[in-house]
């Protein structure tokens, strides 16, 4: 099974008492598929993980086997910086029905290569599904070097990685690439990647579905959109201001979660002018 096209990070939508918004979540799910999006990641970076305890990421990815596998890939977040809690997390994401897990490099303990090596094969033992390997330094701290990802391909379910590194991106043959960064999707599929793992496609999925589709296109397309991923990844840390942006849309997912807290009214503005200059939302 190829893992590519346009895959959306999908935020976590939370009711006014900061519960799980099971209803919301549904129509956003659906929302993402007519919009372009191949399939989601569910409990990942951008759906607060860290802040969800156990049984809220296996009831969202429960509800997204219900209501979409078949007409979307649904990928389960279940990496974490403990291995038996990512071995078990990616246990019962599978009996649940996941279409594939994604485990991000453990973050703060710093493992060493003989470390990571040991933690991603358990959670590869844990499952007969696809693994996608998330590869982000500047929140894991440590990065998982070329050669490494050469021989964590050699894990037979290990299929995929989500590159958010920042350079020396390169297909690893037995992997599909992923963009893990949106302004990085252009040259990752020039590069020969599948696909990305994405936050604007909230917002811009059918515009990033036609820069795979439409390679000739794609610097212009990805020209046309920057505003839009720019404003997403710099005005405030990204699951506020998608959560604002879909808000303002007229999507009731709430706000994040402490640490992490709801855009300003100053950042709100940004992301509104980001989506009129866009034509996303009328101007009033």
């Amino acid at each position: 099974m190829r893992i590519g096209g346009v895959i959306t990070a999908m935020v976590t939508p939370f009711d006014e008492r900061g519960r799980l918004a099971e209803d919301e979540a549904v129509r956003l799910m659906h929302h993402l598929i007519e919009r372009g999006s191949d399939g989601f990641v569910l409990a990942g970076t951008t759906g607060e993980a860290s802040t969800l305890d156990d049984e809220e990421k296996l009831r969202i990815w429960a509800l997204a086997v219900e209501e979409c596998r078949g007409s979307a890939m649904v990928i389960a977040g279940t990496g974490s910086n403990d291995t038996a809690h990512t071995v078990r997390l990616t246990e019962r994401a599978t009996e649940t029905g996941v279409d594939a897990v994604l485990v991000v490099t453990p973050y703060y303990n710093k493992p060493n290569r003989r470390g990571l090596i040991a933690h991603f094969r358990a959670a590869a033992a844990a499952t007969d599904r696809p693994v996608i390997l998330y590869n982000i330094p500047s929140r894991s701290v440590i990065d998982l070097p070329n050669d490494l990802l050469r021989e964590l391909a050699e894990i037979p379910n290990v299929r995929a990685v989500k590159q958010a590194r920042a350079e020396n991106i390169e297909p690893i043959e037995g992997l599909d690439l992923l963009a893990g960064n949106d302004d990085r999707l252009a040259d990752v599929l020039d590069r020969g990647g599948t696909g990305g793992i994405l936050v604007a496609s909230h917002l811009v999925g059918r515009e990033m579905r036609r820069m795979i589709d439409e390679p000739e296109s794609r610097a212009e397309i990805a020209e046309a959109i920057a505003d839009v991923v720019r404003a997403l990844n710099t005005l405030a840390p990204a699951p506020a201001t998608v959560k604002a942006a879909l808000n303002l849309l007229g999507h009731p997912v709430g706000g994040p979660r402490l640490p992490l807290v709801p855009a300003s009214d100053e950042e709100i503005d940004g992301v509104r002018e980001a989506l009129e200059q866009h034509g996303l939302l009328s101007a009033v």
